[in-house]
This record gives C-alpha cells, structure tokens and sequence, in this order.
C-alpha cells in the first residue's frame, strides 16, 4: 500500500491539491482494513455510536456535523490508546419509504435500498472512520427476525399484551395517523377529516419499568445533558395523589339485572390535589367512557355530539388548546364527602386513555375546567385561599399549582392545603371511596402500526385457536419486498401468498396479522447489533457484554424522550431475560446542535410555497452586509427570504457535501462543520466560513512544503536559546488547551487550537539565529512543534495530516499515524526563568 500511496502524491506538491491526497490517503486506509476494530481485552474499550439515519437518499452538511463528531471523537481516542468502536447502519423501515412508493410506483424496498448505497457512496469521501463490517440494515430479516423474537418472549411474560386503542383514523387513506399527521382535524395527505376509532393492537408494559425509569434518569445518568434528564423525567410524569370514587345516583344506575350495556356504579378519577375536592361541581368524562355510551343511546343529541368529538385530536396538546365543549348525558354523581349531586357531562377536553376517562370539574383551580364552567354556568367554588391574591370569578387566575390554606372546605377549613391532601386520602379509604395513589403520565408502548414497510407481528389468527404466536422455529415472518402501496391501505391485506397461514396449534387455515411494529422497535436496540452483527442463534452474544454499555451516544436533541426512553426500556427488558449485564445502555449521551441555513420561496395565489435551493438564488445585501432580498436565477424575479431554518430538503436550504468535496475537498468541510460553532449548539452555514477553512488548510500544507526544504532535526532537544523557549512554551500552552478541549468535546475550540499554533511556528521564521542556538534549534523547534501541530489537527482534517505526517519522515520515526500515542504537554517547557509582572507604585503602573 505504500506504493500506491508515493506513486498517487510523490513529489510533494507545492500546491494543495486536497481531492488526490484525500483519494490516495482514502486508498490506504482500504487497503489495510484500517478502521476494521476486534474485541481486545488487553485494551480498554471506547464505543461510540451516532444514532443511525433515515436513508432519505442524500446527505446534507448537517450530516457531515452530526457524523464528523464522532469521528473526530474515534480517531482521538485510538490515539489516546483505547480499543475504538464507530459502526454505521440504517433506519430503514417507516412511512416515508411507503410515501415515496406511492409516488413513484415503486416497492418501498427498492426505493431503501437505492437510498442506502446512495447515501453510503456519498459518505465515503468524507474518510469517516466508520467499522463497515458491521453495518446494519433494520429492514434486512436477519435483523428484524429479533424484534418478533423478543416480542414473543415478551408476549410470554405478560410484558406484551392486546387491547383495543382509540386511535386517529384515515378513512381515505385507510391508516392511523401519527398526531403531528393530524392537521386541522384533517389527515396531512388525504386532506380527509380525522376520525377518533378504537382497534385492536399490541402494547409493551413500559409503564411496569416507570420507576425505575424515573429513578435512574433522576440518579444515575450523570453523563447525560441536563435538559434531556428533566425531559424524561417530565414524560415519565410520577404524581403523588389520590384515586376518588364518586357514586352514581340511584337514577344513573344499571338495572338490578344488569347486562352488556351497564356500567360501573362509581365514577373513578385520579386527582393530584384531592385537596380541592370540595371545590369539584361536575363531572366530566371521555367520549368513549361507558356513562356517555349509555346516554348516547336514548339520547339523539349526546350522540350526535358524541360522534363530534371523535373527529378531534388524540394527544393533550390537542385537548388543551382546542375550544371546550360539552352535553349533560342526564347522569348525576354523589360527592363522596358532600353528598351532594353533580352533573355528569360528557366533554371535550377528557381523554379516553389517560387516566380514568374522567375528571371532576374544579373550576377554581384547574384552567380546562375554568373555561368549561364559565361556558356553560356551572357553579365555580373556591376552596384554596392565597394569602395576598384575591379570588376572581372573571378571569382565570393560576391557583392550581399553589399551596394555601382550605376554606369551603368542611372540618379542614384553616388547615394547609398540603395536610389536606393526606388527610382526606385516608378519609376516602375509611369511607371505601378512594385512596392514596401514586400515578404516571407515561402510557404503555403501542407498537401496531396499520402500515406495510415495518417488522410483521408474528401472530397468526385462528377462528377457532383466536391469536396465536408464530412458533419461534418459524422465524422470521418475512416481509413480502416486492409490493407497492397506492394509498389504499395496507397492501398486506391484499396479499394472499402473506395473508394465509396454518394455526400453529390446530393446522386448521388461518391469517397472519398484517399490522407491522412501531419503527422505534428497530431503532431500541440496533446498536447492540453493532458489537455481534453476525450473532445467527441470538439476538447478541459474549461480545456485546465487551462493548456495551456504550461510552458515547450522539445525536439530536428531537430524540431526547421517545427514542431514548424506548432504547432504555428494551435494555431492562433484555436484562430481565438475561441477555444482557447492564442496566442502562448509554453512559454519555451528547445532543449536538443543527446547522441552519438561509432559505428561499415563493408562495401562489393558493398559499403554497415553492421552495428555492441556495444555488438557485442570488442574495442582495446591504452596506452592512446584511440580506435585503433575493431574486431566482432562473427569472430574475424576486423570491421571499424564508429566514434562517435548520438544513432541511423539505426547504431546499440543504448545501451537499459532495458539492463542497469536489471544490474544496473533505477536509475543508470537516474543519468547517467544527468550526462554525460549539457542537452542541446550532450554527449557520457560511460560505466565507468554509473559504476560510480552506485557507487555512492550505497555510498547514505550504508550512508543510517549506518544512521539506528546509529539512528536520529528529535528534535530542538541543539547547534553546530564550526565543525559542518562549515560543516552545506557547507551543504546549496551546496543546494543553487542546487536550481540555478535546476531552469536553469543544472541538471549535480545538480548530481554534490549531490555528493558534500555526501562528507561533509562523513566528519562529522571523527569529533571528543567534551564533549560541545554531541551525539545529530552529529546526528542531519546528519539527516538534509542526509533529504536534498534525496530531492535534489529525481528527478533524485526517487526510491532510496523514499524507504530510508520512511525507515529512514523522511516519518513519515514529510509525502510523492513526495510532500514534496522543501528545503529552511537556512541564519543563511551562517553566518559565523569568516573568514580567505588573505592579503598581505610588498610583503608577510599573
């Protein structure tokens, strides 16, 4: 390989030339397998992992931020002697790839599959140090036989289970819609209005890890951004209240024969503030709670607004912002302290599947029940007083979040709403009609997508058996390649080769349930996959127990609770199944920011917007710089400026890597997407920013060239006179800031670093030889300092470094590159003879 390497580059140029250094160093890394990494017990483990992309086709410079992270992150600590994981693979099922189908009239796996080899031909010129030979696709069999594996398992153990789920309902595209799909009540490509339906589907008992989910976000995930830990902490949602059991009237109640249609003889709600309950009014319950069944059956009107509210939303964003409305369903409660009678409405605003299905009206002290009651004349009791805040009927005030003191309230008038609370917890339990309860906000995992481009739930259903699990021998239940959507529907319930199958238990013709897993199943666990890719008997072996759990996890902060809660959950359940040693499955987790760009549009007379690419404009700006206005090269006529947005091809404002690689080369748009910014936070595209990049690199490489010329001193540090010794202390100065900075992951700082450091060896050309340092000082100066100079700069621009570090003779004193021991930051050169001081004498500075 080193033939090929001097023959592609040698001479050394004088010119940059970065796209046949970056080929050539490229063709050397293949050729020796570089990158390829083995369990290795004598050396410590570093896995770090950025989570695995959509093959959308192409990638953008947000993708070459997100990705050079961890790259710079591998090579650094290779260099720091550690045993690197950095794998790559594919989120490749989910309803994008069915969207494009339909539009192109392809199979959704061809259209996968192009993207993947498309998107992974456009990653390899950017010499990310990725592991190949483990690549992992979700869609391939091999990967997603586990998933039904797993979830049978869980099925076993009760940890899966089947219920019916109230769900938004396409009735043209025939599919259940994700609430963000749901827009204005209507479906987001069908444009058809929403349905509330309740269907059969498969669970996971997340909810039966929720405290210990909450106690290791809270406790043990040190190493995890603060913002991400409350945002977990907030989903998993742990409240401290009371379950109160309000009896029906004698009126409301089921017949003495009872029947399919009664129902229960309370009314259950679980309240945070039981404190308030002398303040409850009414009652309220869901849509599709059995009180509003019942009344909907005699009564027109319940029902007609019954069928209303199941065309709303299913999620609490939806309930809180929407209008609130309600019907009396002709039901009344009894107050379990009062004894007074309350209205029974059916609003709205409660959801069937949280909670109970019900909630009582507390008008003072709840904003939902504020607005309801002052719509429909309820009566509005205060029962918390504020000291120094006086109680309003008009206009709502927040109360429901304060603690004050019980008025309206019976024998605990006076008494702080906090004692309040347990007592009258305990005062429901002696009556029979309640307890103290602790709840959660999180739900179980509903994985039953409606949809064909994801994992097939191996169950098969008999008519006479009922449901019955595919027998693990039998797996994986294969998804049919080679069909196209046409937005009907699940195409698997057209496929008859899919559709039939023998029950398991009586051999007796049988179907196969169509409905595919939760694309979040895929990605729960795919970076386990990682350490044993070709595991064929289990889901992973002896080597996952070397690599996991995993040092660094990396991407964007839009993951912070689905993804995140969902990949811990699965490891418990794995570890509960003893699949694997650990509890949790990231150490450290790093969210980095977005790169944004300037986008372009015109919008027609019926509101829809077309979006320019960048290249596609030509920006106008003013004496400061700053953007006025655009026009499109196309026409010359004017386009709207859209404002800074996060690279997006749903806006065009994305800037491709190969576009920057063919004109500047990949190092320039590595050191760039470092640069521009902290990687934790967003930054803006630049293209002075990426020109300077590449000015740079060029000065490092025409350092380089002159350094040839002017030949190294490899030997023993001589004798260095006080110029040099200064600049020797700046040199380490800087490299000591590098280390901090490579270890916080600050890797703008790290650019910074560098060019600092190009600038003091730059200096020494103006230093003067004096007769006492002789020729070999200099010399020697630059050759340790230039040395440090490309191993600090080696992970952000690796094919510039790699090619002067051998071109040079650093390769041949002391080896590789790639594993060359990181530089220690030498003490005796932080030494310092002689300082200069500022004091003051007398009011004057000497």
């Amino acid at each position: 390989y080193n033939d090929v390497f001097v023959l592609s580059i040698s001479p050394m140029q004088e010119q940059y030339r970065p796209q046949e250094i970056e080929s050539a160093v490229q063709a050397e890394w293949r050729s020796r397998d570089a990158f390829r990494v083995n369990e290795d017990t004598a050396k410590s483990k570093f896995y770090a992992c950025s989570m695995l992309p959509y093959p959308s086709g192409k990638l953008h410079m947000g993708h070459v931020r997100n990705y050079t992270i961890n790259d710079v992150m591998t090579r650094y600590m290779r260099m720091r002697g550690y045993n690197v994981l950095m794998p790559m693979g594919w989120d490749a099922f989910g309803l994008p790839a069915e969207n494009a189908a339909i539009d192109n009239g392809m199979p959704p796996a061809q259209w996968t599959r192009a993207n993947i080899a498309d998107m992974k031909a456009q990653m390899q010129p950017l010499g990310l140090a990725f592991d190949w030979s483990r690549e992992v696709t979700t869609c391939d069999p091999g990967y997603y036989k586990w998933n039904q594996w797993l979830f049978l398992k869980m099925l076993e153990k009760g940890i899966a289970y089947r219920k019916t789920q109230v769900v938004n309902w396409d009735p043209v595209d025939n599919t259940v819609l994700a609430n963000e799909q749901v827009i204005d009540g209507r479906g987001w490509r069908s444009g058809a209005i929403v349905e509330k339906r309740e269907i059969p589907g498969y669970y996971l008992k997340i909810t039966d890890y929720a405290e210990e989910l909450l106690d290791s976000v809270v406790h043990k995930l040190t190493g995890w951004p603060e913002r991400v830990r409350l945002m977990q902490e907030n989903w998993i949602g742990k409240s401290l209240g009371a379950e109160i059991h309000f009896p029906l009237a004698p009126s409301a109640q089921p017949s003495p024969t009872g029947g399919e249609d009664a129902f229960e003889e309370v009314i259950k709600v679980f309240s945070t503030r039981a404190d308030t309950l002398y303040g409850a009014s009414y009652m309220a319950v869901a849509a599709e709670h059995p009180i509003a069944t019942k009344a909907a059956e005699s009564n027109p009107t319940v029902a007609a607004f019954i069928a209303e509210c199941k065309h709303g939303g299913v999620s609490e964003v939806d309930l809180a912002t929407q209008e609130k409305k309600g019907m009396p369903t002709g039901a009344f409660a009894i107050h379990p302290l009062t004894q007074e009678k309350l209205q029974v409405w059916v609003a709205n605003y409660v959801l069937w599947g949280y909670g109970e299905g019900a909630v009582m009206g507390v008008p003072a002290h709840d904003e939902r029940d504020f607005a309801f009651a002052k719509k429909y004349g309820l009566p509005i009791i205060q029962v918390v007083d504020l000291p120094g805040k006086a109680f309003s009927l008009n206009a709502w005030q927040d109360w429901y979040a304060d603690d004050g003191v019980a008025i309206n309230s019976g024998d605990f008038d006076g008494k702080p709403t906090a004692e309040v609370q347990q007592k009258i917890a305990l005062v429901l339990q002696a009556l029979g009609l309640g307890e103290a309860r602790t709840t959660y906000r999180l739900r179980d995992w509903g994985i039953s997508r409606q949809r064909y481009w994801g994992t097939p739930i191996p169950i098969i259903h008999c008519a006479d058996c009922g449901d019955v699990p595919v027998p693990y021998a039998d797996l994986p239940v294969v998804l049919p390649e080679d069909l196209v959507p046409d937005g009907s529907g699940n195409p698997l319930n057209k496929c008859e080769a899919f559709l039939h199958a023998d029950c398991p238990k009586c051999g007796k013709p049988a179907r196969r349930e169509t409905d595919t897993m939760d694309t979040f199943v895929d990605s729960a666990w795919y970076y386990m996959r990682y350490c044993s890719p070709d595991a064929t008997g289990s889901m992973v072996d002896a080597r996952n127990d070397y690599w996991m759990p995993m040092d660094q996890y990396i991407g964007g902060i839009e993951h912070a609770v689905l993804h995140l809660l969902y990949a811990r959950f699965w490891t418990k359940v794995m570890r509960d199944m003893g699949l694997v040693k650990f509890d949790e499955p990231f150490t450290k987790l790093f969210t980095q920011g977005m790169l944004l760009n300037e986008c372009f549009y015109r919008e027609d007379a019926s509101g829809k917007k077309r979006w320019f690419y960048p290249n596609e404009v030509e920006v106008k700006f003013d004496d400061r710089g700053k953007p006025i206005g655009a026009v499109a090269t196309e026409d010359g006529q004017p386009v709207l400026l859209g404002g800074i947005e996060k690279m997006s091809k749903s806006k065009n404002n994305v800037v491709e890597p190969r576009d920057i690689i063919a004109r500047y080369g990949a190092d320039t748009a590595r050191l760039f997407s470092m640069f521009a910014g902290p990687p934790e936070q967003s930054a803006a595209w630049s293209d002075a920013g990426v020109q300077g990049a590449f000015r740079f690199l060029n000065r490092v490489w025409e350092f380089g060239y002159l350094f040839v010329r002017d030949q190294l001193n490899f030997g023993p540090m001589p004798e260095l006179g006080n110029e040099w010794k200064k600049l020797r202390r700046e040199v380490h100065l800087i490299l000591q800031q590098a280390n901090f900075d490579y270890e916080r992951l600050q890797y703008n700082t790290v650019v910074s670093a560098c060019m600092k450091l190009l600038n003091t060896l730059e200096d020494s050309k103006t230093i003067p030889i004096n007769p006492g340092d002789g020729y070999d000082a200099k010399r020697w100066f630059r050759c340790e300092g230039f040395s440090l100079l490309l191993k600090i700069l080696y992970p952000v621009a690796p094919h510039l470094c790699s090619h002067l570090w051998r071109e040079l003779g650093f390769a041949t004193k002391y080896g590789d590159l790639l594993d060359t021991p990181w530089p220690e930051v030498d003490p005796a050169a932080l030494r310092q003879d002689e300082i200069e001081l500022v004091i003051q004498v007398n009011g004057k500075l000497r």
